[in-house]
């Protein structure tokens, strides 16, 4: 066989064993004969939301099982059609089996992609925060520059975003602020993007010109439905009403309409203030301050949650899971995963994928960088 048509049979064998392991191919297994078994109970419908929850879940475990079984079995055929075709000189033959190994490397990244997006909250809507760091204003302007970036990467994959809450700087720039980006699997997608992001340009502020580095951090946590119990005593909170910040005529001057929910025991805090109603926005802080609980929980069943908090500590020098630098040089570089654009105007802009796939694909499978060197 070809050098190249092995590299690719063997390329496609690794992905595929990696899948495998992934989905946990003996476990969905059982599960799918389970889900099989209880599909022809009778009673089953008597409780529609359920029977349409697990009736969906089979459906996604037969696709995930089958199409992996199918892979397999196409990739042996394949192979053999390219022996057969280069025993008997038939390069018609080899060509086809050859365009077959093409798709069914495609197809194989694609199903990875979904695996990797199978958590149990990952096609929750998210909320996304961002916090001024180090850096003075601009940290504040940096801050900003982050909510527009995870804005427009939201746009671009045709999610809805609401403003929550948002602090505006002093001079330029936010604090804080708070979005909620509505779309499926939108969890999924930013849960990679919490951590500290370091900027490093010219300063605009600065009237020497001279190079600032900035930093700001990034929080994600998962919207969260009835489903999911979230256990909180009303005695382990405390509310605090405020008036809202930023543009919004004579209203934000005369009411104390913002709410501010703090979890005594963790020492989360959750801060509303989108709406003029002081009700709604208690009961938007309620959610987020679950969504945050839930995920704080989330957290704790994965290998990596102490580096995770640890990256949130302090927003600073040490603590960067990504530098984007502006000058002297143009490089955006992920320090968890190694990859990089020299495009940062085109990052800024939401061009973020890159980013998220080698990331969350770090987190299923490992591997990596181990000593990524920094950007000055």
């Amino acid at each position: 066989m070809r050098a190249e048509l092995a590299a690719s049979v063997d390329e496609i064998r690794e992905a595929a064993g990696l899948l495998r392991q992934h989905i946990d191919f003996d476990r969905s297994k059982a599960r799918l004969a389970e889900l099989n078994a209880l599909a022809e109970d009778p009673n089953l419908w008597n409780d529609p939301d359920r029977a349409q929850k697990l009736m969906q879940e089979r459906g996604t475990l037969e696709d995930g099982l089958g199409a992996l079984e199918r892979i397999t079995r196409e990739l042996d055929d394949n192979v053999e059609l390219i022996e057969l075709g280069e025993m008997e000189g038939d390069s018609g033959i080899v060509d086809e089996a050859a365009a077959a190994l093409d798709r069914l490397k495609a197809e194989v990244a694609r199903r990875q992609l979904e695996a990797l997006l199978s958590g149990e909250a990952d096609s929750n809507d998210s909320y996304l925060e961002v916090h001024a760091g180090a850096g003075g204003t601009d940290s504040q302007d940096w801050a900003l520059m982050l909510l527009r970036m995870y804005t427009r990467w939201a746009e671009r994959r045709g999610f809805k975003v609401e403003l929550i809450e948002e602090s505006a700087g002093e001079t330029a720039g936010i604090k804080s602020a708070t979005i909620l980006v509505k779309g499926h699997n939108a969890y999924g997608w930013l849960k990679t993007e919490g951590g500290v992001h370091r900027l490093v340009r010219i300063s605009p502020f600065d009237s020497n010109a001279r190079r600032q580095t900035s930093f700001s951090s990034v929080d994600v946590y998962p919207v969260i439905d009835d489903r999911i119990v979230v256990d909180i005593k009303e005695s382990d909170l405390r509310i605090d009403t405020m008036r809202s910040g930023g543009a919004g005529g004579q209203h934000v001057n005369k009411t104390e309409s913002a709410v501010r929910f703090t979890h005594i025991p963790t020492g989360i805090a959750v801060v509303a203030q989108g709406d003029r109603s002081q009700h709604k926005n208690r009961a938007t802080a309620w959610e987020m301050l679950r969504a945050k609980l839930y995920e704080m929980e989330l957290k704790k069943r994965e290998a990596q949650a102490a580096a995770d908090q640890a990256a949130k500590t302090d927003i600073g020098w040490g603590h960067q899971i990504r530098s984007y630098v502006l000058q002297p040089y143009q490089l955006v570089k992920d320090l968890r995963t190694g990859v990089s654009s020299g495009t940062p105007q085109e990052v800024l802009d939401g061009d973020l994928d890159p980013f998220m796939e080698a990331a969350l694909a770090q987190r299923a499978y490992g591997g990596g960088p181990t000593n990524v060197e920094d950007v000055d």
